[in-house]
């Protein structure tokens, strides 16, 4: 049988990242924790923590980790119907996987409507986002991926709409003589991170109006985050693929304008959710669910849906 304590004080060590603030957390000193943590690894007969600055789990450690999460969780809804339970410890923490343009723009409303809980966000490209759920380090997950990840229950959301934008100036500076696929590859961009593909992928889509010209590799800063990206855009340096709900105001002031007019990139998110946990995450699926569809653009028939 597992020890639940030992468990306890090992989550607390992941998630918080070190022993003393794990200590904090479960009102016991430093040195409890670290003496239930060595007893577990010596039970098991496996390392579940690297020790460092942060503490990080190993895949074991993660493992056991998700797994106190989802017997909290189930712990959590046993109490809505069997009041004789003793009183949980504090308000259960759900994990998720959701990509920072959402967050940014409608998920904090889908958090506002699920008193009692707190939130673990785990920031990832919407076309990454499910590898999570496939690893089982998150219940939940907002993803691009519509196709379920095994033992997951998968909903459409809507879809984001992106729009090409930069400043009046930098407009002019780069494409005096129109947007073509020249000025394209040598007009520098803005770019999230790494698996940042909607700059590729709107320049597929307008290329693809003009025939088949190669999708040019423009010069790009890198910008990991939301707000930092709508902020490059009004400062001239490049570029880039801003939600609609974060420049909206700013394209009606004239303060950015489109690269090509009316030739938005709508990208489809999903709301993919372990099924062991299903009738826990039923209050924040519909409250996500709500959210999305009050926010997005629906899914299907839409002018500038990325190719599949």
């Amino acid at each position: 049988m597992l020890d639940y304590p030992l468990l306890m004080a090992l989550a607390a060590v992941i998630r918080t990242g070190s022993f003393e603030r794990a200590a904090r957390q479960l009102h016991v000193t430093p040195s409890a924790v670290s003496q239930r943590v060595k007893l577990l690894e010596e039970r098991l007969g496996t390392i579940l923590v690297v020790r460092g600055q942060p503490c990080t789990g190993t895949a074991a450690g993660q493992r056991l980790c998700q797994h106190v999460e989802q017997v909290a969780l189930l712990e959590s809804e046993l109490r809505g119907t069997l009041p004789g339970l003793s009183p949980a410890d504090g308000p259960v923490t759900l994990r998720i996987a959701v990509n920072a343009d959402s967050l940014a723009t409608w998920f904090v409303a889908a958090m506002e409507e699920t008193p009692g809980c707190l939130f673990d966000l785990v920031l990832d490209d919407q076309d990454h986002s499910a590898e999570w759920l496939r690893k089982g380090e998150v219940l939940a997950a907002v993803t691009a991926s519509a196709t379920p990840v095994p033992g997951c229950n998968s909903h459409p959301l809507g879809a984001l709409r992106y729009r090409a934008t930069a400043s009046p100036e930098y407009l002019r500076r780069h494409f005096a003589d129109g947007v073509t696929a020249e000025n394209l590859a040598t007009a520098p961009c803005l770019t999230f991170n790494r698996k940042d593909q909607l700059q590729a992928q709107w320049l597929r889509l307008v290329l693809s109006d003009h025939g088949s010209a190669p999708v040019p590799t423009p010069p790009t800063h890198w910008l990991p985050s939301t707000h930092a990206f709508v902020d490059g855009a009004l400062a001239g340096l490049g570029w880039g693929m801003n939600p609609d709900p974060l420049v909206a105001d700013h394209l009606a002031a004239g303060r950015l304008v489109e690269l090509v007019p009316d030739r938005p990139l709508d990208v489809p998110l999903y709301w993919q959710q372990s099924r062991i946990a299903g009738t826990a995450l039923a209050e924040l699926s519909r409250a996500v669910l709500n959210a999305g569809r009050r926010a997005l653009q629906p899914i299907g028939g839409v002018a500038g849906s990325p190719p599949a």
